[in-house]
Parts: C-alpha cells; sequence; structure tokens
C-alpha cells in the first residue's frame, strides 16, 4: 500500500501542471442494491478531479466488504460528438486484496449519451479470482433534467445466475444532484439500485 500511496503521489506531481493552477471538483455518490436472496447493501464512492488528475475511492464495489483507491488521467476530445475518458490504477484490499486497472469513458452528441466504466482485477492471493467488472448505460435526454435507457453490467459483489446483467434505469438531475433508478432482469427476477450523486 506504500508504494501505492507513493505512486499516487507522483502522479499527482506528473499529472497537475504547477504553473497553470486548476480548481479541484468533487462527487460523492451512493448506490443502493435490492437484491432477492441476497444481502442489501450500499456501494459508496467518492472522486476528487483537478485537471488531468483523477483521484477515487469505492467501496462495495469489488464485493462486499472490500475498498479500493484509485489514481488516473482525465483526457476529453471532439465537438459535435463529445468523448471523455479516465483511465486509472486502483489499489483493492479488504475481503479481496489486489490491484486493478480501470476506465471510465462516455460519449454524448445532442440528446444521446453512452456511458461506461470498467477494471480488470488482479487478486494477489488466486489467480482464479481475476475478475472483468464493468458498468454501462446507453440513453437519452428528451430534456435537460430527465434521462432514460438501457444499463448493462457485470459484478462479484453479490451472486447472479447469468454473466451480464440487463436493465433499464430512469434518471433525474436538478442543479449539482443526481438520481437514478435501475430495474435489472425485469422480466425474470427483478432486482433495483438507486443511485443518488452530488458534485460541487
Amino acid at each position: 500500500m506504500r508504494r501505492f500511496a507513493f505512486a499516487l503521489a507522483l502522479l499527482s506531481a506528473t499529472i497537475v501542471d504547477a504553473e497553470e493552477p486548476q480548481a479541484w471538483s468533487f462527487a460523492v455518490s451512493a448506490y443502493g442494491y435490492d437484491v432477492p436472496d441476497s444481502e442489501d447493501f450500499v456501494n459508496p464512492g467518492v472522486t476528487a478531479d483537478r485537471g488531468r488528475l483523477h483521484l477515487e475511492a469505492r467501496y462495495n464495489y469489488e464485493a462486499l466488504d472490500t475498498a479500493s483507491v484509485w489514481g488516473g488521467a482525465n483526457f476529453s476530445t471532439g465537438e459535435k460528438w463529445l468523448f471523455d475518458s479516465t483511465v486509472m490504477l486502483g489499489a483493492v484490499f479488504g475481503d479481496f486484496d489486489g490491484v486493478a486497472p480501470g476506465f471510465r469513458l462516455s460519449l454524448t452528441r445532442s440528446w444521446f449519451e453512452l456511458t461506461s466504466e470498467g477494471e480488470y482485477y488482479f487478486d494477489f492471493h488466486d489467480h482464479e479470482e481475476n475478475y472483468l467488472y464493468s458498468w454501462t448505460e446507453i440513453g437519452g435526454y428528451p430534456t435537460e433534467w430527465f434521462r432514460a435507457g438501457v444499463a448493462l453490467q457485470r459484478t462479484r459483489a453479490y451472486a447472479s445466475d447469468v454473466e451480464v446483467e440487463r436493465g433499464v434505469f430512469v434518471g433525474f438531475t436538478y442543479k449539482s444532484f443526481d438520481a437514478a433508478a435501475y430495474v435489472y432482469d425485469p422480466a425474470g427476477d427483478p432486482f433495483y439500485v438507486l443511485g443518488l450523486s452530488y458534485e460541487f
């Protein structure tokens, strides 16, 4: 963990341009899971960004009672089609211990938006525990404050009968607040996720 902390400090010094200081931006989020035949849980997270620098901490994401800390770099390009991405490296500890390269990306144009995040977890103790996590949303904005679409996720935070879970979502935005409700496997044995976030 000390080596990872040193790497984060080195990353910060490399990515942030001292001659052009930029303001920090922060976000906090929490996703509550109501899953049949499994323990309900909350997945909180916090991010901090300054220019290209991205820092992040998560809990209950890779697995229950497991935390992860991340450092990475932000990139953005495009005019009509806007593409934003973040490449990251994370340290995972708790019930699972390992490292994970990860990413976040979004592609938007007018009312359309595709967002995705993922990571590949490498376990320190057992390579059979290695796992690909992902969360993807494809949706549209009929108005600035409302969106709807489909969502896909692959996780090991709880037991699932399928590799990739499929669902639908609706989301609402008011100033710096965002709320989204998800229903996965709506035609079968549905379960629900509620996400709340605030940026400042």
